[in-house]
C-alpha cells in the first residue's frame, strides 16, 4: 500500500514563505507522513538566494521531497502575467499534473495567497487546507471581505481611525497592508483570495495559544558571525535583520551605521543590497552580495571591528535569536521573526518615527536601541519576552 502523501505548496511567497512550510513538513514526516513541497522559484528573489534556501531545507531532512514547478510557455498572442496572482494562475497546470502523478495524496496544503489552486484541488477530489500566518492577522484578512463590501470609502480615508474586527485587537486603518490601502485591481484580488478561504477543508495557523512554534532545524557547518557572538558577553548585542526582502537606500543604511558606532553597542547587522530606484517592491531584488565599502560609511568596518559584525545577507537567524550573547532584535516585524524573536525571549524593536517616510533618522534609531539595552523599560521589556517565551515553551510542550 502506498505511503500517505500530503503536497505543500509555498507559491511565490519567496522564502519567507517556504521556511514555515518546511517546519510543518518535518511535522507531517514525524508522523509517518510523505512530504512533497511544490517549489516556484520567486521573481522578487534572487535565485541564488533562493536556491541556498531549499539546499539548506533539503540538507536539514532529506525525507522531505522538493519539486520544482515549471511554468508552461505563455503563447505569444498572450500578454506576460502582470503581478503576482497571474503567476500563480500559470502554475496551476503543472500543479494539477504533480498532484496525479503522485501515489495517494491525501491533502493540499496552501499558502494564504494561492486560493485560486482551491480549484485543482476540487477537480481532483484532493481535500485543501490553507496555512496562515498569525492568528490576529487571519482573523483581520477573513472579515476583509464583508468590510470592503459593506464600506462607502476606501481604508486610505479612514487614516488613524480605530478599527474593531472580531478575533482581533483594535488597530488604526492606516496599519493595514499597502495593498489593502491602494484600493487597485489588484487590491480586490487581494480580498477575492481571502474570500475564498472558507471554501477550503480547514485552515492551519502558524501560532501557539499564547503565541509561538518551535524552531526549525538547520545546517552542521558554523556560520563566522556565531563564532563572533561566541565572544561577546551574555545578552549585550543588538541583532538587525529585516526579513528576506528588507532591503534600504544607502542612506537609510548610512543612517543606521551612523548610529550603531556612536552608540556603543555591539551589534550584528545583516545587510542587503539596495534596490535601484526604478524598483517597486515586487520587482526582483538585486544579487546577494552587497558592496560593505561602497554602502556604509567611509572607515566604518574597520573603526566597529571590535563592536560590532557586519554579515552580507542572509545570517542563520534562528540560531542568532538564541544564541546567549543576542540582547534584542530589531526587526520588520514579519511572522517568521516574530515567532523566532518570542521563542528566543528576546524584546522586538519594531515602531521606529519615519519609517513610512523617506528615511528613519539616526537618533530615533539611537534612542530605541539605547531603550531598549539600557533603560529601566527596556529592562522591564526584557522580562516581559522572558516571560511570553516560557509561556510559548510551556504551550507547545
Amino acid at each position: 500500500m502506498d505511503k500517505t502523501t500530503v503536497v505543500l505548496y509555498p507559491g511565490l511567497g519567496g522564502i519567507g514563505h517556504l521556511t514555515p512550510m518546511v517546519q510543518l513538513a518535518q511535522l507531517f514526516v514525524q508522523h509517518g507522513v510523505a512530504v512533497t513541497i511544490a517549489l516556484v522559484k520567486p521573481q522578487e528573489e534572487p535565485a541564488s538566494s533562493f536556491s541556498a534556501a531549499v539546499a539548506r531545507a533539503a540538507a536539514a531532512d532529506p525525507s522531505i521531497t522538493f519539486h520544482v514547478l515549471l511554468p508552461p510557455p505563455c503563447p505569444a498572442e498572450e500578454e506576460a502575467p502582470r503581478d503576482m496572482f497571474d503567476r500563480h494562475r500559470l502554475m496551476d497546470a503543472p500543479l494539477r499534473d504533480l498532484l496525479r502523478s503522485l501515489p495517494a495524496v491525501r491533502a493540499l496544503v496552501l499558502d494564504m495567497f494561492c486560493a485560486g489552486s482551491l480549484d485543482v484541488a476540487t477537480e481532483l477530489g484532493i481535500p485543501a487546507y490553507f496555512f496562515a500566518s498569525g492568528a490576529t492577522i487571519l482573523a483581520i484578512y477573513l472579515n476583509l471581505p464583508s468590510v470592503v463590501a459593506n464600506m462607502g470609502r476606501n481604508f486610505v480615508e479612514l487614516g488613524d481611525s480605530p478599527l474593531s474586527l472580531p478575533g482581533a485587537p483594535p488597530f488604526r486603518a492606516a496599519d493595514l497592508p499597502k495593498i489593502v490601502l491602494d484600493d487597485d485591481d489588484a487590491t480586490r484580488v487581494f480580498v477575492r483570495l481571502f474570500e475564498r478561504m472558507p471554501e477550503s477543508n480547514g485552515i492551519l495557523v502558524n501560532t501557539y495559544e499564547s503565541h509561538a512554534l518551535r524552531d526549525g532545524g538547520g545546517g552542521d557547518e558554523k556560520h563566522e558571525c556565531l563564532e563572533w557572538l561566541d565572544a561577546q558577553p551574555d545578552s549585550s548585542v543588538v541583532f538587525l535583520s529585516f526579513g528576506s526582502r528588507g532591503t534600504f537606500p544607502k542612506k537609510q543604511l548610512q543612517e543606521i551605521a551612523v548610529v550603531l558606532e556612536k552608540s556603543g553597542q555591539r551589534f550584528l547587522w545583516v545587510v542587503r543590497s539596495p534596490r535601484s530606484e526604478e524598483q517597486n517592491f515586487g520587482d526582483p531584488l538585486p544579487g546577494p552580495e552587497p558592496d560593505l565599502d561602497a554602502l556604509l560609511p567611509e572607515g566604518f568596518l574597520e573603526r566597529t571591528k571590535h563592536q560590532g559584525f557586519v554579515v552580507r545577507s542572509w545570517a542563520p537567524q534562528v540560531e542568532v535569536l538564541g544564541h546567549r550573547a543576542t540582547g534584542a532584535f530589531m526587526t520588520h516585524c514579519g511572522w517568521n521573526s516574530t515567532l523566532e524573536g518570542i521563542t528566543a525571549g528576546l524584546p522586538l524593536l519594531l515602531v521606529l518615527r519615519g519609517y513610512d517616510e523617506e528615511v528613519v533618522k539616526a537618533e530615533e534609531v539611537e534612542a530605541k536601541v539605547r531603550w531598549v539595552m539600557e533603560s529601566e523599560g527596556g529592562r522591564a521589556l526584557r522580562e516581559r519576552a522572558v516571560a511570553e517565551e516560557e509561556q510559548g515553551r510551556a504551550s507547545i510542550e
